[in-house]
């Protein structure tokens, strides 16, 4: 799998790194409390753009303190991005878009597209609703699209996301329980038509049980030729 140049870094869950032509962006950043993030990524010092799909701890655990200290353009979902100001984060930071909407931030082309999850924080015990969740199509400035699903079932419309923004590559969680496991991940591999895949979101917790095995004997079983990256927290694919 050919990455033109750009560097794809898993921390660990949902979180990524990635560097495109001198440019830093952060894909739900779960950090300093996520177990499997590596030490020396905890503090990142550079940003440019933090992407958030939707508003969980474990996916914006990290976003008010990078995007103060590097500041980096926040893209979330318009009720998120709502909610991030009120955090701290400077309005002008906050790039408040919705699905079906494409942006270009630090030369990328960034689409917002859909996922199937729920979004909230915890209020004083109850849930305060964060707007809907989201993926993310990313086109680099060196040509390579990534589509990071954040939190989502498998849904028949990854079809349309293949269909019109042809990502080659794609990050998608396969740890069940919260998300799609491996079995719907392959599917959702077959509907995207993608070259690759970085699984994520499986062995935080103890229940997210499944395994990058399972993703590929799935997509064996199927006939779905699809290459499994697996990565370790910390390591880089370039």
């Amino acid at each position: 799998m050919k990455t033109y140049g750009v560097e794809i870094t898993w921390l660990g869950h949902a979180a990524f790194r990635m560097r495109s032509a001198g440019k830093t962006f952060y894909f739900d950043p779960f950090l300093t409390p996520n177990p499997k993030c590596p030490d020396a990524e905890k503090q990142p010092a550079a940003a440019d753009v933090i992407l958030l799909s939707h508003g969980h701890m474990d996916h914006i655990s990290d976003a008010v303190p990078l995007a103060k200290r590097t500041g980096a353009q926040v893209v979330a979902i318009v009720e998120l991005g709502m909610y991030l100001a009120k955090q701290g984060v400077p309005q002008g930071q906050i790039v408040a878009m919705n699905k079906g909407g494409t942006i270009e931030q630090a030369g990328a082309r960034i689409s917002m597209v859909q996922a199937l999850h729920t979004s909230s924080a915890e209020q004083d015990g109850v849930p305060l609703y964060l707007g809907e969740p989201a993926g993310y199509v990313v086109q680099f400035q060196e040509g390579l699209r990534v589509y990071f699903a954040g939190d989502t079932a498998v849904f028949g419309d990854m079809r349309l996301i293949g269909e019109i923004y042809r990502p080659r590559l794609a990050c998608l969680p396969i740890g069940d329980f919260y998300t799609m496991g491996p079995l719907e991940a392959a599917y959702a591999c077959r509907l995207l038509g993608i070259e690759a895949v970085i699984p994520m979101h499986f062995g935080t917790f103890p229940v997210l049980t499944g395994t990058p095995a399972e993703l590929r004997r799935y997509l064996a079983e199927a006939g779905t030729p699809c290459e499994v990256l697996e990565l370790q927290p910390g390591a880089s694919l370039r």
